[in-house]
């Protein structure tokens, strides 16, 4: 099982008026709503993250877990995208994704609202926050809906 999981606006809630708060590592702080609700994903799932942020080149796997690890998301399993080296937008990256997975059980958990136009067995799949409240919890009983299902 994977989540294939955006950072801003689903972590990182993006309110235009506020700088986000950094933490040491100088990577933004997760809310802690979002950060228990990933979790509560996780522990009753057990699926792994698949990054799709466009952060997700800036990084090594290893910075990455120690990212998660720091905001209270440790021993969690995380891979990531290819590097888009095309140029493509989040949708067409999810597609070829899609079209070359080898997990049929994945929720995608993203603000990006051009998602809305994946085809109809993704789009299933989609988790959709409000980019300036994140992840919450009645959206993460969802995830596992969809995970389970």
């Amino acid at each position: 099982m994977l989540i294939l999981l955006d950072i801003d606006g689903v972590m990182v809630p993006n309110n235009n008026w506020k700088r986000p708060e950094f933490e040491d590592d100088g990577f933004p702080r997760f809310s802690s709503r979002a950060t228990n609700s990933l979790q509560k994903i996780i522990s009753e799932t057990g699926a792994g993250i698949l990054l799709t942020t466009s952060h997700k080149s800036n990084y090594p796997i290893k910075t990455w877990r120690n990212i998660f690890s720091t905001r209270g998301l440790g021993n969690v399993n995380i891979q990531k995208l290819r590097t888009n080296t095309l140029q493509m937008d989040r949708k067409e990256e999810l597609i070829r994704w899609w079209n070359n997975r080898k997990e049929d059980h994945f929720v995608i958990i993203d603000d990006d609202k051009t998602l809305n136009s994946l085809p109809a067995p993704m789009k299933a799949k989609l988790v959709q926050p409000s980019a300036t409240v994140g992840l919450n919890e009645e959206l993460a009983d969802t995830a596992i809906q969809i995970l389970r299902s």
